[in-house]
């Protein structure tokens, strides 16, 4: 474990998530590789930029068309994914005294409010579903849709709650909008895997733990992604010789998938648990024992596209809880929009008050 505090871990994990999101505000949905690394000048993406800036201001949201998926939103700010986990940060930090479980219920009126008055990011199938869902008086624990999209909600849990169990159900309940067995498998998957290494373990050892615990669909993909991570940082292999290196690597861990509005897409890149853990699990591997492995996993990442948001809270939770909070370049820090208003929220935790 690298030499940094509990608190720098936990604050590591939440500042890295938002970030990495925040880094692929301007290239989110676009699942053209190559167009991003043209249009950032052919080198990783260093500053935040506004939605589709450099590309026209529009990205390729394959099977959606080609918009602006986040049209309230400039440089510095963040995708629906990371409103959702400073959403949750904004709850959790009402409720400090004394500390108690998390309740759905409790956070509906402040998503409701969030969502009608000030949200400016795109709003997912699964939100808008279940925000019709409250509207007819469905039950909180029946809300939900049947997306197996990864969506990642709770990174701030990490700073109130500490037994692992406890995460596990705050995970899920945080992705409340979705009931499928994979997408909430994820969430599970990652907060387990955080947990241990802000615990102390190396990020592969947490993962490996994890996949044995979890099994079934959740050990194969971790599988296929150290295979990936295993090939692409072998020299001599024909991956590891290519310039996109780690979009074939993604694209080639998952099926195509037809989505029926335009052409067909390979899942490796787009939202669903299939394509995001694997592809998360490898930028994580791949970095973990890197100098500036924090910065070169965001930038790796938001350069590949596709749904780079989903797959960057995941990765900045992780290696954020491995390098600590001073890992994260200052330049990004002094220019993302919300760092001092989540900073203030997060030492009203339990787990970080002075």
């Amino acid at each position: 474990m690298n030499n940094i505090s509990k608190q720098d871990s936990i604050r590591g994990s939440f500042f890295s998530a938002i970030v990495a999101d925040a880094l692929c505000l301007g290239s989110h949905y676009e699942y053209d590789a190559k167009k991003i690394y043209k249009a950032y000048g052919e080198k990783p993406i260093e500053k935040f930029m506004s939605p589709g800036e450099m590309m026209g201001g529009m990205t390729h949201g394959i099977g959606w068309g080609e918009q602006n998926y986040h049209p309230g939103k400039k440089a510095g700010g963040t995708t629906d994914y990371g409103d959702y986990n400073i959403l949750i940060l904004e709850h959790l930090a009402t409720i400090t005294e004394p500390p108690r479980a998390f309740e759905v219920q409790r956070i509906l009126p402040h998503w409701m409010n969030r969502l009608e008055h000030s949200w400016g990011s795109w709003i997912c199938t699964m939100t808008k579903e279940t925000y019709a869902q409250v509207k007819k008086g469905v039950p909180a624990q029946n809300l939900g849709g049947y997306s197996n999209a990864t969506a990642i909600r709770h990174v701030a849990a990490h700073g109130y709650y500490e037994d692992e169990e406890v995460l596990v159900d705050v995970a899920k309940k945080a992705m409340f909008t979705h009931k499928e067995t994979h997408a909430l498998g994820g969430a599970e998957f990652f907060a387990r895997v955080t947990n241990r290494v802000i615990d102390g373990k190396n990020p592969r050892e947490a993962i490996e733990e994890v996949a044995i615990l979890m099994g079934g669909f959740f050990e194969d993909k971790v599988r296929q992604a150290i295979s990936k991570y295993e090939e692409e940082s072998n020299p001599e292999s024909d991956l590891s010789k290519e310039q996109f290196s780690d979009d074939l690597a993604l694209t080639s861990m998952a099926r195509l998938w037809d989505v029926g509005r335009s052409e067909p897409i390979k899942v490796g890149k787009a939202s669903p648990t299939e394509g995001t853990l694997p592809g998360s699990v490898y930028f994580i591997l791949k970095y973990a024992n890197k100098e500036d492995g924090l910065k070169l996993a965001l930038q790796a990442n938001a350069m590949v596209g596709g749904d780079n948001a989903s797959r960057g809270i995941m990765i900045g939770m992780v290696l954020g809880a491995y390098f600590g909070v001073d890992a994260i370049p200052s330049e990004w820090k002094e220019s993302l929009d919300q760092w001092e208003y989540c900073e203030g929220l997060l030492n009203k935790l339990p787990l970080l008050k002075a």
